[in-house]
């Protein structure tokens, strides 16, 4: 084999593999070759199904014509592929991942095959409901606590009802009498009273009395903890007690089975003081209202029968003193203001059309002022109010001068300042 010697000679280069001449259309031929050759290989990745080559004379051939191509671009397209059809979308525009079905397209309930390998008989006549959870000690404090503090603004206990019978409060039932007295325990007198109406209107369609029983032991173990936020709190849980034992909301043997079986003193000292509101309740004292709570939350119902017991009192005696007691005596015990001015209207009408005389109102206003002490025992605000009634009737010409100015007043002391030379001095209010 030999070699020409001469073709070194000749002008030869080389453009990406190809040998070609010096010419210039050779090399121009040969850069538009390159390039489509750069151009088919960046194309080559999305257009790996058309079957495109370059040709021997650097023209790009195309892949036949009904071979299935995949362009990046068409994609999301959900037009026919396989070049058949009008070009409209598949299924009507039904198909595809992420479509619900044709737009305004109804389903019907679709029926059970019991041939489905998935097919379960149990699941059949299934019934769906929503279950509330119980809650356990920490919710149970976090959800009823609000409740109660709500209801100390507005009184309304079968709204407290209405909420505690949405939750399932489970074996925290019992809890609700011992969180309510634990919260009027640190309230006023009025807060306390509104707990006593609470828990005897929850009895029975919420609360059981094996519930109230339980929740009440639960406040004598307790005692030890609560008097060191409130020590007089012995002697609230026993009013509690006498209340509720007054409201039947325990049994009158509940004081009796405690005989004998208390070590804790403030246990014995609350249970001693429920016996004795209770002994004097027999005597006529009225445990219903020993909180001193006042009339402007009591229900205008209530005061109506007080009105009409008042009124048939009065009828059937037809003592005219004892009406005037009976009626001021209301007005101390309710402390509202819509019977403070209906029980004066009343004197007022009263007196006017004599059918009450003048006698017989100063008779009834005199005993009122000898029974004040025992009245305040109950109603602890009884002097203050007597004093407002007194002077209210006195500016509406009920009474005279003189049976105003000898209304008893109930002398504190008050502090001593730096003016009044280190006495003490007294006042009335």
């Amino acid at each position: 084999c030999f070699f020409d010697v001469n073709l070194t000679n000749k002008n030869i280069n080389e453009i990406n593999g190809n040998w070609l001449t010096s010419s210039s259309n050779s090399i121009h031929e040969a850069r538009l070759k390159a390039k489509a050759k750069r151009r088919l290989r960046k194309n080559s990745s999305r257009d790996s199904g058309r079957g495109d080559s370059l040709s021997d004379n650097g023209d790009v051939v195309r892949g036949t014509p009904g071979a299935p191509t995949s362009p990046k671009s068409k994609l999301l397209d959900r037009k026919s592929r396989l070049g058949k059809g009008r070009g409209l979308p598949k299924k009507g525009g039904a198909g595809g991942k992420g479509v619900w079905g044709r737009s305004g397209e109804v389903y019907e309930p679709e029926e059970v095959d019991e041939k489905d390998p998935n097919y379960d008989e149990a699941q059949e006549n299934c019934v769906y409901e929503t279950v509330v959870p119980p809650l356990d000690e920490r919710d149970f404090e976090k959800t009823v606590t609000p409740i109660v503090q709500e209801y100390f603004e507005h009184g309304d206990t079968n709204e407290v009802a209405e909420l505690l019978a949405e939750l399932n409060l489970g074996p925290m039932r019992c809890e609700v009498p011992s969180l309510a007295v634990s919260l009027a325990l640190e309230a006023k007198a009025s807060h306390r009273e509104l707990t006593s109406r609470l828990l005897s209107d929850l009895c029975g369609p919420v609360l059981s009395r094996s519930d109230m029983e339980n929740s009440f032991d639960k406040l004598l173990r307790e005692l030890p903890d609560l008097v060191l936020d409130t020590p007089g709190a012995p002697q609230l849980v026993g009013q509690f007690i006498a209340r509720a034992v007054s409201d039947q909301i325990l049994s009158k043997n509940y004081i009796e089975g405690y005989k004998g079986k208390v070590d804790c003193e403030y246990a014995r000292a609350a249970l001693d003081r429920a016996a004795v509101l209770l002994k004097m309740s027999m005597g006529g004292l009225r445990i219903d209202n020993h909180w001193g709570s006042g009339g402007g939350q009591r229900p205008v119902t209530q005061l109506i029968k007080e009105m009409n017991l008042l009124l048939k009192e009065y009828i059937l005696s037809g003592d005219n003193k004892e009406f005037v007691y009976e009626a001021t005596v209301m007005v101390l015990e309710s402390k509202g203001e819509k019977t403070f001015k209906m029980v004066l209207q009343l004197l007022k009408s009263l007196s006017v059309s004599s059918i009450i005389t003048v006698d017989q109102m100063r008779r009834g206003y005199e005993r009122v002022y000898m029974d004040i002490a025992e009245i305040n025992i109950d109603v602890p605000r009884a002097y203050f109010i007597l004093e407002q009634f007194v002077d209210k009737s006195f500016s509406m010409g009920i009474i005279d001068v003189k049976l105003r100015d000898r209304c008893p007043c109930r002398g504190r002391k008050r502090f001593v300042s730096e003016g009044d030379g280190g006495v003490v001095k007294l006042e009335s209010y």
